[in-house]
């Protein structure tokens, strides 16, 4: 039996390049996966992951940047994202714009805004 490992690819890419390479990478086959944010060092990492249904492989696209920095909303290409966006834009603060079904922070039922997106300071 010839067990094959599927690839896995991170490509870093600006906010401003996200729509052109989700319509490239639905064009070639590949199919929304997931997304999700991460506060780090102050800056916003951003994943989007689609797969290779044939290959099993990853390819996942990572923006970095900063908490003011606004990014367009990919549910227009993907309309599965529109959970995920609204996640990353109720629980971290990420600017997210144009999203086809914005809950306006009312995904959750939460106190408090944003509470994944403030930077923990040492005690």
């Amino acid at each position: 039996m010839d067990i094959k490992i599927p690839e896995n690819e991170l490509e870093m890419i600006e906010g401003s390049d996200l729509l052109k390479r989700v319509l490239e990478l639905k064009k070639s086959g590949f199919r929304f996966s997931q997304a999700n944010a991460a506060l780090i060092d102050g800056n916003f990492e951003l994943s989007y992951s689609f797969s290779d249904y044939e290959t099993y492989g990853l390819h996942t696209l990572r923006i970095v940047t900063d908490t003011e920095q606004e990014i367009p909303s990919i549910t227009q290409i993907v309309p599965a994202a529109v959970f995920y966006e609204n996640e990353m834009k109720e629980l971290y603060g990420v600017k997210i714009k144009m999203i086809d079904l914005d809950y306006r922070d009312k995904l959750y039922r939460i106190r408090q805004t944003a509470p994944m997106g403030k930077q923990k300071t040492e005690e």
